[in-house]
């Protein structure tokens, strides 16, 4: 897989919808703080967004889709001088289907909901994003349209199968958001996600992740990436944060992690998977990187990932 595959498939996101909203007159709606990402898509009609922290609020329109991928409490509505109403009385409003009627509705229309994530490192994701991830050129918009009408035909017209229909529609909703947000911002951030948007240091991070047991050199991945050693190795720090011995070791221990706890295998057995020569050694990296011993990991303790 490629390195965005993997760390979505480590993190095991899970969708969960909370359906269409049919808004129509004046209506605010103020929303807590929440783990995951949210997410929305605006099929008709606008409305306006404000976020806990963002001084300017964001004019959501017909087309677009956002992300809010740390968590902070925000507000939609038709006019932010309103007193909003909670969320949680918001979400006990009757369903027409599996649509939320508000006011009559007509004035603007939404699919949302969210993910939650299963993997203990969610901030391995979650850390690299803004607040918001606002989809809206009309590039953007033509590459989720199919998503998102494919989405809201399942939730307008439930059929046999249509749950997990839409859990994968969501799914795609999220990777295809997710490679828009890499293109729209190479080159303005530091980390392993933008380094995806560089050619060659994405073909370096993509080898790594496609055999992270192999004894990879810096000479063997500045070969990869089609570059002198020196500048590769400078390339790379200054694109993903780290070195890339760095980063191929602490990309070694999630894997682990997430063994240990969820596969069920030894260090016995993940220390040459994952190319090291001795249990010892193995567990010197995992300790440091992990913050404790591999044989803690999975038994009731939640070791957290060492900041860089």
């Amino acid at each position: 897989m490629d390195p965005l595959s993997d760390v979505l498939s480590l993190l095991r996101p899970r969708s969960f919808m909370s359906g269409a909203v049919d808004y129509g007159g004046d209506w605010a709606v103020e929303f807590g703080a929440h783990d995951g990402i949210k997410f929305q898509a605006m099929t008709s009609g606008s409305c306006w967004l404000a976020i806990q922290g963002i001084a300017e609020p964001i004019r959501i329109s017909a087309g677009d889709c956002y992300l809010l991928p740390r968590g902070l409490p925000f507000r939609l509505a038709s006019d932010l001088s309103l007193t909003p109403v909670d969320a949680m009385t918001f979400l006990r409003t009757p369903l027409r289907g599996t649509t939320r009627v508000i006011n009559g509705g007509g004035g603007c229309f939404a699919l949302g909901g969210h993910f939650a994530f299963a993997g203990k490192h969610a901030e391995m994701l979650l850390g690299m994003l803004p607040p918001i991830v606002h989809l809206r050129s009309e590039e953007d918009k033509a590459a989720m349209r199919w998503s998102v009408e494919r989405l809201m035909a399942e939730l307008r017209e439930p059929q046999p199968g249509g749950f997990l229909i839409a859990q994968q529609l969501a799914q795609m909703l999220l990777v295809q958001a997710l490679r828009l947000h890499l293109r729209d911002a190479a080159g303005q951030g530091v980390g392993w996600l933008f380094a995806l948007g560089d050619r060659q240091v994405s073909a370096a991070l993509t080898a790594m992740h496609a055999q992270p047991g192999r004894r990879w050199t810096i000479d063997d991945l500045a070969k990869v990436a089609a570059m002198s050693r020196s500048t590769f190795a400078l390339k790379f720090k200054r694109l993903v944060g780290a070195s890339p011995m760095d980063y191929l070791t602490r990309w070694r221990m999630l894997l682990a992690a997430d063994r240990l706890t969820n596969g069920g295998e030894t260090v016995s057995v993940l220390a040459p998977a994952l190319g090291y020569e001795s249990e010892s050694a193995f567990s010197t990296a995992f300790k440091r990187v992990m913050g404790a011993p591999p044989r803690h990991y999975g038994r009731g303790q939640e070791p957290t990932l060492v900041p860089a």
